[in-house]
């Protein structure tokens, strides 16, 4: 969110046709060069504090529950989050050269009317990741509260709203609401959060780290288990998915980073700081979680396999003063110390909670629904429209299982953001050799037109194939016995397949169609 000074010398370096354009407000307008203060350090500290998040943890504890080793399993996100850093990088450098956000640059491929298509697309899919990483905060506060009062955990008895118990409801919605306050903070207050809570989440991490392999006597027995795929059939069969949605992970980002480097000094900073920041701390953080499950399957010798991967369940297992099943005492003895490790789980699963959600999944939607109509949605508007979504979307439903968390919800996650970037990296880095005219982004008889119908037809068709394997995929899979289709085998790679399409197929039609697509009048960068 801008304030009111930012906004005049934004003005103030833009012809005066565009204060009165409909196309502008304070929230998207380009930052002015002065104010553009983000340094190597914040850009790694904003991946940091995102990529140590309870998402994260989780799919690495589901990519061993699907059969992988833990070495097979570090191997696809070491390769996920390098292959998608690549288009992280190649959509940071216009919003760095230009101050510009994401929903703006989209209009230079899209259309400014048609940059509506993928902003809203994007802001439904970080409505649904904020709705996932408000749960895992509830449920944060849950473990808190039931430390305390033993009996809240069964509030309500059998009662549930939307499928949740009511003692999850409403910490759900209490964690919603700290998010909501928040988000009338501001763009400042997010690199102040992110610099601070990044290292205080990894000291949080290393402590749970250290009191599962303290407790199990070693790293438990996932770290020997073999890899349960006898074929690199069988093993591909789990990985190419599993690729795919760790790169669907953070193919939102990809699209939206501009939203961030445009607040950088320089392309340097940004660059090297998301370099530093993203693939390292996912391998790391994710080893953490490999490590951490395997020791708890030793420790909760009762627990169901599906459920180990969940780290809010182990966090209630530790701080609850019923035994496991399995076990004749407490993991705690002490009721002093169950509070402690209750408070610590808080503090832990909260902050990293807060600070991916709103970086991650607020700043984006925000700016994405302002998009719709900025002069009359404002960034905190666009935030609270966000919230209310994330609701609607019912995020514990995404978190049933391994299978339904990787393959549809992020599988399919890929599949809409994969298209987008390959139509925004082809426009700016092939056609317009990453020359823009900010002017005309603001106005709505500018060079840019309209709707620009190669982009939106390329997107469309990228999309669609697709969508039977989604289908497919959310209704169980292929039935026992059943031959796949050629759909269910290409939907495994349902980002790589959209980036293709929508990368290649724009390129065709643009020289086919010849839309107004001219290189702009060169900028300084």
């Amino acid at each position: 969110m801008q304030d009111a000074d930012l906004t005049l010398e934004a003005l103030a370096t833009l012809p005066p046709d565009i204060a009165s354009s409909p196309l502008f407000s304070g929230d998207l307008a380009p930052v002015p060069e002065k104010r553009r203060t983000w340094t190597t350090y914040n850009f790694a500290a904003l991946w940091v504090s995102m990529a140590h998040c309870i998402p994260v943890y989780s799919m690495a504890g589901g990519f061993l529950a699907l059969g992988m080793s833990w070495k097979e399993a570090l191997l696809t996100i070491t390769v996920g989050s390098v292959i998608v850093l690549v288009p992280i990088l190649l959509n940071a450098h216009p919003g760095t050269r230009y101050g510009i956000p994401f929903p703006v640059l989209a209009r230079a491929s899209f259309g400014t009317v048609g940059a509506n298509v993928p902003a809203i697309l994007r802001a439904l899919v970080a409505c649904g990741w904020f709705g996932i990483q408000t749960y895992f905060g509830g449920e944060a506060v849950k473990t808190f509260i039931g430390a305390i009062w033993p009996d809240y955990l069964t509030l309500g008895g059998d009662l549930t709203l939307l499928g949740l118990p009511l003692s999850s409801a409403i910490t759900f919605m209490l964690f919603w609401s700290l998010n909501i306050v928040i988000i009338f903070i501001g763009m400042n207050a997010v690199r102040v959060f992110e610099n601070w809570a990044a290292p205080l989440v990894l000291v949080l991490a290393l402590g749970l780290l250290w009191w599962t392999v303290s407790r199990a006597g070693g790293l438990g027995p996932m770290m020997s288990q073999p890899s349960q795929f006898e074929t690199f059939g069988a093993f591909w069969a789990v990985f190419a998915p599993a690729l795919t949605g760790v790169v669907g992970f953070w193919s939102t980002l990809s699209l939206n980073i501009p939203d961030f480097t445009r607040y950088g000094r320089g392309q340097r900073e940004q660059l090297i700081g998301q370099t530093l920041g993203l693939p390292p701390t996912m391998v790391i953080f994710s080893a953490m979680g490999v490590v951490i499950t395997s020791a708890a399957q030793a420790i909760l010798v009762g627990a169901k396999p599906d459920e180990l991967w969940k780290p809010e369940f182990i966090l209630a297992q530790m701080t609850s003063s019923t035994p496991p099943v399995g076990l004749e005492a407490p993991l705690i003895a002490s009721e002093g110390t169950r509070l402690l490790v209750a408070i610590i789980a808080l503090l832990g699963v909260g902050i990293a909670t807060v600070s991916v959600n709103i970086a991650a999944n607020v700043v984006s939607p925000a700016n994405d629904f302002a998009h719709l109509a900025p002069r009359h949605i404002s960034f905190k508007i666009g935030g609270l429209i966000t919230g209310v979504l994330g609701i609607v979307m019912m995020p514990w439903k995404l978190l049933a299982s391994p299978t339904a968390y990787i393959f549809n919800w992020l599988g399919g996650v890929g599949s809409l953001m994969g298209p987008i970037a390959g139509v925004m990296i082809a426009d700016y880095w092939v056609l317009r050799r990453c020359e823009l005219d900010v002017p005309d982004l603001y106005r709505s008889n500018g060079r840019y037109g309209r709707f620009n119908v190669p982009a939106l037809i390329a997107l469309t068709l990228g999309i669609l194939p697709n969508v039977p394997g989604f289908i497919t995929s959310v209704n169980g899979g292929v039935p026992k016995g059943q031959e796949p289709g050629f759909f269910d085998v290409i939907y495994p790679y349902a980002w790589f397949i959209g980036f293709a399409i929508g990368f290649g197929l724009y390129l065709a039609l643009t020289m086919v169609m010849k839309p107004a697509a001219k290189t702009a009048t060169p900028a300084a960068s």
